[in-house]
C-alpha cells in the first residue's frame, strides 16, 4: 500500500514548488462614524438630525452578475453609534421603485429586494456577524465564521428594522444593540464591516467592499469602521422561560390501557444565555422542548447503514459550527461527508432498546429521551482562541409495562452523561489554525438487557490548516482517535456492526474477539489545494481509517477500515459570457483500499452547473463506477465482487423571481451485466400569488431494480451460513406540500405535509456461493422451483437444497408496503422582541401490508382510511434582558 501512496506524496511536493502564484492587491475601504448623544427614531425615514454627524459611504461595485463593474442602481449608508447600540441607515435607490420586490417572509427566509451589514466586530478577520433587512421589513441574521465560509442562519439575536418606500426607492433603518456583538475592552476600536445589496429582479448583487468572486474568504478583505470610542463590551444576560400544552388524540386500542385514544401534558422550561466574559457565551436548556420543529422525512432503508438526519432543534443548530469536527470533509470523499465525532441527533434520541413482552403485555415506551438540561460555553477571544464546550445529560428512561392491570418499569435507555470540548487557535489572522476536541459518553447501566451499549465511549482529535500566498494555497489535516469500553456483549456488537464487520471469514487481518471489553482505533486526513478567483481550482486528499475507530455514541460514522485517496479540479468561469451568467466545469475521481491493501473500488466522475442569462440554471454529473469489492453486502459474510455501473443525474430550474417558477431533475443509475437499475423524478413548482403567501408542490418517483437485495443469513448447526438474497423491484412516491403565508414578519403560518408510498417486491431468491467467481452469475445459485416453495398462511419460503429433508430452512416473505403521511401547521407570532407563541397542529399516519404490488390509488384511500394521530400544542415563551 505504502508504495501506491509515495507517488501521490512526490506529486505534492513537486506542485508546491511552482506555487509562484498572485497576491491580492486589495485597498480597503474605511468608513468613519459618530457617536450620537440622541438616538434615532427607528422610522425607516432619515428625519433624524443626528444622521447629520456623518457622511454617506457609497460607491458600492457590482459583483454579480458582471464582477468590478458599476451597479445599475446607486446605494449609500450611514453609522452611529452610542453606549448601547449600533445605528445603521441604508439608502438603496431605484429608478422605478414600484418593481421594488417586497416578499413577506419569516426571519431569515432571504427573499426580495435585501440590503444587509456585516460587521467583524472582533476583528479577528474569522467571524462576524450578518443583519439584513428585507423590502418588506423582514429580518435576516446570521453568524459567520470560518473567513465566510459558514453562515449560520439559526444564530437570532434581538435587533431592531424598519423599512420604507418612496419614490426614490427604499430605504432600511436598524438599531444593533451592543449586547449582541462581541467585541473587547479597547479605548479606540477599528471593525470589520461589508455591506450588500441584493436587487431581486435582475439577481444584482454589489458590495461596498470589493471583494474578487472565488477568494479564499472573505471576512479578512471587508472595510474597516474607524471613529468607534469609550464604549464597554456588554455583559449579555438574557432568560427565556417557556411553557408548553400538550394534546394528543389517536386510535383507541382495545385492551390496551396505553392506547386509549388520548393524552394530555403541561410542561415548562427555560432557556437561556450568560455572557460569562466579554468573549464567553453560557448558553443552557433545562427541560427543553422542540415540540414546534418539523419532522424528518419518511424513507424506507433497506440498507445496513444508518441514515442521516439533519440536526432541527434551535438549541443544537444554533453555533453548532464551532462543535464540528468533520475528518472527511472534502468534496472528494465519497459516502463520507456526513461524517462527524459529534451528531448532536444522539441527544435526546429514540431509546435504543424496547421490552421483550410476554403474553397479555403492553408497554408504553417513551418517543424520545428526555433531555433534562444541556448547556454551552462558546466563544472567542480577542487573541483568536475560539472555545466551544457542550454538557447535556439525559434521563433514565423507563417503559411501562402493563398485564391485566398489574404493571412494572424496564429502563429502555441509560441515564447518559455527554461532553463535547473543542477549541481552535488561529495565528496571523487565520491564515494558520491549530484546534482539538475531546468527546465523551458515561451511562449507567441498570438494566442488563442494555449491555450491548458501550458504558463509555472517548474521542478525540486535533486539526490544523496552513494557508499562504494570500490565503490561496492550503494544507489541512486532522487525526483522531477512538476508545470504547463496556461488557463483552457491547464490544462484540461493536465488533460485528457494519461499520467493520470484523466476524468476515476472509478477512485475515481482522477477527471478532468476544471476550474483549475494549475497542480503540484511530483515523486521519489531509488535504492540499489552492482556492482563489482565478479559473482554475484543485484538491487532492488522503483519508485513514483504522478498522477499530468507532464515534457513533456521540458522533456519525459509516464506515471505518478505509483508506481513500480522492481528487478535484474545477474550471470556474464567473462573468457572464455568450448565453451564460456563469459556468462551472468539475471533475474528480477517489480510490478505496481496506487495511489488507486490498484496492476496494475506483469512481470517476464530471459535473457541472451553470446560469443563463434567463437566470435559469442546469446541473448535472456524470459518475463511472469501476468493478468493486463490497465488504458490508453479505452483512458479516465474505467479500463480494460486483460489477461496476455508471449514474448520471440532470437538473433544470427556472428564475425564481417569478412568481411561477418551476424546477425538476431525473436520475439514472445503469450497473454493467445488468445488476442494478434505477431511475428517480422529481419536480416542484413553486408559486407566489401575492407578497405575502406562497404555495410549493414537490412529487418525486423513483423505480430501482436490483438483482442482489439482501434478505436474510441462514446459519445452521454444522452447515455453513448461507446469504439469502433476492431481486426486488422498489417503487416510491411521495408528495411534498408546503404552504406559507406572512402576515407580518411577526406573525406567520406555515403547513408542511408529505404523503410517501413505497413498495418493495421480492422474487428470483437466491444464496451466495463464489463470491470473487470470475463470472458473476456464478456467485450465486438461484433457487429451482423444486427447491423452494411458499408456505400463504405463514408467509414464509422454505428451502430445501439437494432435496435432502436435513438441509431444509425458512425464511419469511420480505415483500413490503409502507405508508405515511406526515403534516405541519405552524403559527408563530413574536408578540415582542424575542418572545414567541407557537400553535401547533401535527398529524400523522402509518399503515403497512405485506403484498408488495405498488398502487398509489389503493395505497394512498388505505393510508388515509386509518385514524390519524393529532397532536396539538401551545407554546409561549418570554424574552428577559438583564
Amino acid at each position: 500500500m505504502k508504495y501506491k501512496i509515495v507517488p501521490m506524496i512526490a506529486g505534492l511536493l513537486l506542485v508546491h514548488m511552482f506555487t509562484n502564484c498572485f497576491s491580492q492587491n486589495i485597498d480597503k475601504k474605511v468608513f468613519q462614524t459618530a457617536f450620537t448623544e440622541k438616538a434615532p427614531e427607528i422610522d425607516g425615514v432619515l428625519n433624524d438630525s443626528c444622521w447629520n454627524n456623518v457622511d454617506w459611504g457609497n460607491d458600492f461595485i457590482q459583483t454579480r452578475p458582471y464582477e468590478n463593474k458599476p451597479p445599475s442602481e446607486k446605494t449609500a449608508f450611514k453609522i452611529l453609534y452610542d453606549d448601547d447600540n449600533l445605528y445603521v441607515f441604508i439608502r438603496a435607490y431605484d429608478g422605478e421603485p414600484e418593481k421594488i420586490s417586497r416578499r413577506m417572509s419569516r426571519r431569515d427566509n432571504f427573499d426580495g429586494d435585501m440590503v444587509g451589514i456585516i460587521i467583524d466586530s472582533y476583528y479577528d478577520q474569522q467571524t462576524a456577524f450578518s443583519f439584513t433587512a428585507m423590502a418588506s421589513g423582514a429580518k435576516g441574521d446570521e453568524a459567520v465564521t470560518q473567513n465566510g465560509n459558514n453562515w449560520d442562519e439559526s444564530w437570532n439575536p434581538v435587533w431592531y428594522l424598519k423599512t420604507t418606500i418612496d419614490k426614490e426607492g427604499w430605504c432600511a433603518e436598524m438599531r444593533i444593540p451592543l449586547s449582541q456583538l462581541r467585541f473587547g475592552k479597547k479605548d479606540e476600536h477599528i471593525w470589520g464591516i461589508q455591506l450588500i445589496r441584493h436587487i431581486f429582479r435582475s439577481e444584482e448583487r454589489s458590495i461596498w467592499q470589493f471583494i474578487p468572486k472565488g477568494s479564499p474568504g472573505e471576512i479578512h478583505l471587508y472595510g474597516e469602521l474607524h471613529g468607534i470610542r469609550g464604549i464597554k463590551p456588554k455583559r449579555q444576560i438574557e432568560l427565556l422561560p417557556y411553557t408548553v400544552a400538550r394534546m394528543e388524540r389517536f386510535q383507541k386500542e382495545e385492551g390496551n390501557p396505553f392506547l386509549d385514544g388520548k393524552k394530555s401534558s403541561i410542561s415548562a422550561g427555560l432557556d437561556g444565555k450568560i455572557a460569562i466574559t466579554n468573549d464567553l457565551t453560557l448558553d443552557f436548556s433545562i427541560n427543553p422542548d422542540f415540540g414546534q420543529v418539523e419532522a424528518d422525512p419518511s424513507e424506507v432503508n433497506l440498507t445496513a447503514f444508518e441514515t442521516y438526519f439533519s440536526e432541527r432543534r434551535p438549541f443544537f443548530v444554533e453555533g453548532k459550527n464551532i462543535y464540528q469536527f468533520q475528518p472527511s470533509r472534502s468534496i472528494v470523499i465519497h459516502n463520507m461527508q456526513a461524517d462527524n465525532l459529534f451528531y448532536s441527533r444522539r441527544i435526546g434520541r429514540y431509546p435504543h432498546n424496547y421490552p421483550d413482552l410476554g403474553d397479555d403485555e403492553n408497554a408504553e415506551v417513551p418517543e424520545a429521551t428526555t433531555i433534562l438540561g444541556a448547556l454551552k460555553l462558546s466563544g472567542k477571544t480577542k487573541n483568536g482562541l475560539s472555545v466551544g464546550i457542550l454538557e447535556s445529560v439525559t434521563a433514565n428512561e423507563n417503559a411501562l409495562i402493563d398485564k391485566n392491570g398489574n404493571r412494572r418499569e424496564e429502563s429502555v435507555e441509560p441515564l447518559t452523561n455527554y461532553f463535547v470540548g473543542r477549541v481552535q487557535q488561529d495565528f496571523n489572522k487565520g491564515e494558520t489554525t491549530l484546534g482539538g476536541i475531546v468527546t465523551a459518553v458515561n451511562r449507567d447501566i441498570t438494566n442488563p438487557a442494555l449491555d450491548y451499549l458501550p458504558a463509555e465511549a472517548y474521542t478525540g482529535g486535533i486539526d490544523f490548516s496552513y494557508s499562504w500566498k494570500e490565503r490561496t494555497w492550503y494544507f489541512s489535516g486532522n487525526a483522531e482517535f477512538s476508545y470504547v469500553s463496556g461488557k463483552e456483549e457491547a464490544i462484540s456488537w461493536l465488533q460485528g456492526a457494519s461499520a467493520r464487520y470484523y466476524q468476515r471469514p476472509d478477512a485475515d487481518y481482522v477477527s471478532l474477539d468476544s471476550t474483549l471489553t475494549s475497542l480503540s482505533g484511530y483515523g486521519g486526513t489531509f488535504k492540499f489545494g489552492r482556492t482563489s478567483e482565478k479559473r482554475l481550482q484543485f484538491e487532492t486528499a488522503l483519508t485513514v481509517r483504522s478498522p477499530g475507530l468507532e464515534f457513533n455514541d456521540i458522533g456519525y460514522m459509516r464506515y471505518s477500515d478505509v483508506i481513500h485517496h480522492g481528487t478535484w479540479v474545477a474550471y470556474y468561469l464567473r462573468d457572464p459570457f455568450s448565453i451564460f451568467n456563469n459556468f462551472y466545469l468539475n471533475t474528480n475521481y477517489w480510490m478505496y483500499w481496506n487495511f489488507s491493501g486490498k484496492l476496494l473500488s475506483t469512481f470517476t466522475n464530471t459535473n457541472f452547473n451553470a446560469q443563463f442569462k434567463n437566470r435559469w440554471r442546469i446541473n448535472g454529473n456524470f459518475t463511472r463506477i469501476g468493478e468493486n469489492i463490497s465488504t458490508s453486502l453479505l452483512r458479516g459474510g465474505p467479500s463480494f465482487t460486483l460489477p461496476g455501473g455508471q449514474e448520471m443525474n440532470l437538473n433544470v430550474s427556472t428564475d425564481h423571481s417569478k412568481k411561477l417558477s418551476l424546477y425538476g431533475g431525473n436520475y439514472q443509475g445503469i450497473g454493467d451485466l445488468k445488476n442494478y437499475r434505477e431511475q428517480a423524478y422529481w419536480m416542484g413548482v413553486n408559486y407566489r400569488p401575492m407578497n405575502a403567501l406562497s404555495v410549493s408542490i414537490n412529487p418525486e418517483c423513483s423505480i430501482s431494480e436490483s438483482v442482489l437485495q439482501y434478505v436474510e443469513t441462514i446459519q445452521q448447526v454444522n452447515d455453513p451460513a448461507r446469504y439469502i438474497f433476492a431481486e426486488i423491484e422498489q417503487k416510491t412516491l411521495s408528495f411534498t406540500f408546503r404552504l406559507n403565508y406572512t402576515f407580518t414578519p411577526e406573525l406567520s403560518l406555515e403547513y408542511y405535509g408529505q404523503p410517501f408510498v413505497s413498495a418493495g417486491k421480492y422474487s428470483e431468491f437466491k444464496h451466495i456461493l463464489e463470491p470473487d467467481a470470475d463470472k458473476f452469475k456464478d456467485r450465486y445459485h438461484t433457487f429451482l422451483n423444486s427447491e423452494i416453495s411458499y408456505d400463504a398462511e405463514k408467509r414464509s419460503y422454505t428451502i430445501t437444497e439437494n432435496s435432502s429433508e436435513s438441509s431444509m430452512y425458512s425464511f419469511d416473505n420480505p415483500d413490503f408496503n409502507f405508508r405515511q403521511f406526515r403534516s405541519n401547521l405552524v403559527v408563530r407570532w413574536e408578540y415582542l422582541p424575542g418572545s414567541t407563541l407557537f400553535l401547533v397542529w401535527s398529524q400523522g399516519r402509518t399503515s403497512t401490508a405485506t403484498n408488495g404490488t405498488f398502487s398509489y390509488g389503493n395505497d394512498m384511500r388505505d393510508l388515509f382510511g386509518i385514524d390519524p394521530h393529532n397532536v396539538f400544542l401551545i407554546k409561549l415563551s418570554y424574552w428577559v434582558s438583564l
